[in-house]
């Protein structure tokens, strides 16, 4: 997500996965991780990921304008694909194992094949792009604007305001809304087995009162764990857990998806009636069989993770974020948030600390406030 204005990045996520909701969820938590708020107007393409009902669910709970770009009209999407082009040029390219050579495949030799010097991991990959976005290309100058991204960034910000009716105060409130949901959007509470979603069971004690039993309830699945998912009861998200959890805890959405797939693929052959349930799914999974077919996609849930984990605040300590924090919000805004949910600050580096003892002016490696932890 960038600022076409400024040509600031805003938000950043990789990811092993195809682009799909999920990756609009991470992005706009990023987002709000670093402001505090979300844009008033995002304009987007026609990826069937934006026209969801789940994403326009998002932007209509927090007044967010979208537009589209219209089809075959490339002018309009040159902001963003222009920083692309800088972003390759000036960290992918530069990167060990980057397949660049690959464009004049009979001239690579094996002594230069960058599939043999591929060296970073998706975390760390993740860590360092965060800082060539959020810290060497924000203060560089840029050609369109006399100045720095960072400097319009705040330029902007204090002409037009601080806008501190944009702020969102309510985190929890907000990861519910950027979780998905089923097509239907509600589950039928089964009395003694809880919520059916997705051909999983998933039970919580609020789901035993007797008022709660066969009445139909919106419920909200994690894609990054299959062993939880939340159900709206009396007023209030309650936290479930599968009936399988132990197996479910942990799986990502995409391998239930792959291993349900297979388990329909192999009936199909045999020509059998076939009900996929959650045992099914979970005898597939711990066997030998499941385990090799699901192992790729296993490692990659792994590594995004790592991602995930850095977006959600986990390793705010790692966290390579930079700006001014006083260009995004002012101090009594800073105020707001604060007083909305708990403000964790990041921990000043021993070198900063020591020359700031010397009397010297020490360089600000303190991390960007986080507006909490989702």
């Amino acid at each position: 997500m960038m600022d076409a204005t400024c040509r600031r990045f805003l938000a950043v996520h990789v990811t092993y996965d195809p682009p799909s909701y999920r990756s609009c969820m991470m992005v706009m938590r990023e987002c709000v991780r670093r402001f505090g708020r979300l844009p008033a107007t995002i304009i987007v393409d026609g990826g069937a990921e934006f026209e969801s009902i789940y994403f326009e669910t998002l932007l209509a709970r927090y007044e967010i304008t979208k537009l589209t770009r219209p089809p075959a009209e490339a002018r309009y999407g040159s902001p963003c694909e222009r920083l692309l082009g800088t972003t390759n040029t000036r960290f992918i390219h530069n990167l060990e194992g980057n397949t660049q050579l690959m464009k004049n495949v009979r001239q690579t030799t094996g002594s230069v094949n960058p599939k043999k010097r591929a060296i970073w991991t998706l975390g760390r990959l993740y860590d360092r792009f965060r800082e060539f976005a959020y810290e060497v290309y924000d203060n560089i100058d840029h050609p369109a604007l006399g100045m720095t991204p960072k400097e319009a960034f705040a330029l902007g910000t204090q002409r037009s305001g601080n806008r501190q009716n944009r702020l969102i105060g309510n985190l929890e409130e907000f990861k519910m809304f950027t979780l998905p949901t089923t097509k239907k959007g509600t589950a039928k509470v089964s009395a003694g087995r809880g919520i059916k979603v997705n051909n999983l069971y998933y039970w919580s004690e609020a789901l035993r009162d007797p008022s709660v039993e066969q009445t139909e309830v919106a419920v909200r699945i994690d894609p990054f764990d299959m062993g939880t998912a939340y159900a709206f009861v009396q007023g209030t998200w309650v936290k479930c857990h599968s009936e399988h959890h132990l197996t479910f805890q942990g799986r990502s959405e995409r391998e239930i998806m792959l291993a349900s797939d297979e388990l329909r693929r192999r009936r199909r052959v045999h020509s059998r009636q076939f009900n996929l349930t959650g045992r099914k799914i979970a005898e597939f999974i711990e066997s030998l069989e499941g385990e090799e077919l699901l192992l790729m996609q296993r490692l990659k849930d792994r590594e995004n993770r790592k991602v995930l984990d850095a977006i959600d605040g986990l390793n705010q300590e790692k966290n390579i974020v930079g700006g001014d924090e006083e260009a995004v919000v002012s101090n009594d805004g800073q105020e707001t948030a604060e007083s909305d949910q708990p403000v964790r600050h990041g921990r000043r580096s021993a070198k900063a600390s020591a020359s700031k003892k010397e009397g010297s002016t020490p360089k600000d490696t303190t991390p960007l406030k986080s507006f909490g932890r989702f």
